[in-house]
């Protein structure tokens, strides 16, 4: 591994994981201390490691003391400036489900895009601007090495806050929501930029979680903005060879027009995981998964899921990697409503079931308490089928998924796979995609049937460890 990026925390009342920060310059005494940070930071550089860290720019919790100081100073105030405030709501709707605005005892209403303790800030005030200056700087004074930055394209809202009923989530190319993806987003990336090349000791990186097409996403890593965003259209692929090739054929280019490398993701903590995604039939899989709904099938998705791995370590460019993915754990599918922790939950009165799922403490050791990770209760509870893919367990057996992904890794990084060109082998259309990423062949069986490697082949890694040179179906091959 080349970096670790955490999750926030910072101190926070977790109304939303974290995501809600009343301080943005310290650490939740639930986790820790400042110092903390600091050995962490000290010992992950000493083992070549560098460390991301999370910045939440669209929105503070509302305990945060800019609002509440907003709160007590009235409207038309300049502390009123850090957030939206208006005197009429518009129509616009949470993500989280319903509306986006919440009125205050005064009359006034501020928005907010997510929970009604998340209220987005003003990226027009200066003071804003200013002030997250001061945070960057904290940081990265202290020694973290960058930031992932938090919806990254939501930042700016259209000054005009028009009529705008749809849902956040269905806003796309062809109706596009009035506070995703605006121009004005662009010059707070570029003054960012500016800002982390300040830092001339060592390199600092920017990755933004931008949500949007491959064609819009690029826009954000040019040469002054950004380096890296997430993929989100690679991610949310089904298991078809013909999507998956023309994703990764639109990635490579598109990102190469702009001097930027792609990137690959297969899960993170807002989707459902992918040893569960892929245990459905192609293009079947739900947003969410509770007790209720249709289960996956486990063995299908696990099998799927070793070699979508595979498949996507084998690509050019950078590959980001959601803890647990590398054990293969799958979502936690039988979660009651009683345990679930997710504002969307509440908000949509459970229709959606929203992302603890996939958010479960992982498992360390299979006969600890709470799995090893922690001495107290998790604040989530665990599925019982996490004990079979602890880590104490996947470590000694040579054809675990634990293995088959820090074997990868490894060859990786020692055949220079992440740099380099791609050239496919296989035909348009066809159910086997074969790409050369020379010195090694890929081979990934989307088809019925099994496919036979050339004689002369030798097979460094398989997602399937009793295969041969026969590639089963649902499987991916590195070879050469």
């Amino acid at each position: 591994m080349d970096a670790v990026w955490l999750s926030p925390f910072y101190p926070s009342p977790q109304v939303d994981g974290g995501y809600d920060i009343s301080d943005l310059c310290g650490v939740d005494p639930l986790l820790g201390s400042l110092d903390d940070v600091d050995v962490l930071l000290t010992r992950a550089h000493a083992l070549g490691l560098r460390v991301i860290v999370d910045l939440v720019p669209n929105h503070t919790s509302s305990a945060h003391p800019w609002f509440q100081a907003a709160l007590a100073a009235g409207p038309g105030s300049p502390e009123r400036e850090r957030y939206h405030f208006r005197d009429e709501p518009t129509d616009w709707q949470s993500v989280f489900g319903g509306p986006a605005w919440t009125q205050v005892p005064d009359g006034q209403w501020y928005l907010h895009l997510f929970d009604s303790a998340q209220p987005d800030l003003n990226w027009s005030s200066e003071r804003v601007r200013a002030d997250y200056d001061d945070v960057l700087r904290f940081w990265l004074d202290r020694g973290v090495d960058g930031f992932r930055i938090d919806v990254g394209h939501g930042l700016v809202k259209d000054p005009t806050f028009p009529s705008y009923p749809g849902s956040p989530l269905a806003s796309g190319a062809k109706q596009q929501a009035p506070y995703w993806d605006q121009e004005g987003v662009h010059d707070l990336h570029r003054h960012w930029r500016s800002l982390a090349e300040t830092y001339a000791d060592r390199p600092r990186m920017l990755c933004g979680e931008v949500n949007v097409g491959v064609d819009r996403a690029v826009r954000y890593v040019r040469p002054d903005e950004l380096h890296q965003v997430f993929n989100w259209p690679f991610l949310v692929t089904h298991w078809e060879p013909a999507a998956l090739r023309a994703v990764v054929d639109e990635s490579i280019a598109a990102y190469g027009g702009v001097g930027a490398a792609p990137t690959w993701v297969l899960g993170n903590h807002d989707t459902l995981r992918a040893a569960s995604r892929f245990g459905y039939p192609v293009g079947e899989a739900p947003r969410r998964v509770g007790p209720r709904s249709v289960q996956p099938d486990v063995a299908l998705g696990l099998r799927r899921a070793r070699a979508a791995a595979l498949l996507m370590l084998a690509l050019p460019g950078s590959a980001y990697v959601y803890q647990g993915d590398e054990l293969g754990l799958g979502e936690h599918t039988m979660l009651a409503d009683a345990d679930r922790q997710d504002p969307a939950f509440a908000r949509t009165q459970g229709v959606d079931l929203g992302r603890d799922g996939c958010r479960v403490p992982m498992p360390w050791e299979a006969d600890a308490p709470a799995l090893g990770f922690s001495s107290g209760e998790p604040w989530l509870p665990q599925p019982e089928a996490y004990a079979a893919l602890a880590r104490d367990r996947q470590q000694a057996d040579p054809a675990s998924t634990l293995v088959l992904w820090t074997s990868a890794l490894r060859l990786r990084r020692d055949l220079g796979l992440g740099a380099g060109d791609l050239r496919w082998t296989s035909a348009p259309g066809e159910r086997v995609l074969t790409f050369d990423r020379s010195p090694v062949h890929v081979t990934a069986n989307l088809g019925d049937a099994d496919v036979r490697l050339p004689p002369d082949a030798e097979v460094l890694l398989s997602s399937d460890p009793d295969a041969g040179r026969d590639v089963p179906p649902d499987t991916t091959v590195w070879w050469r």
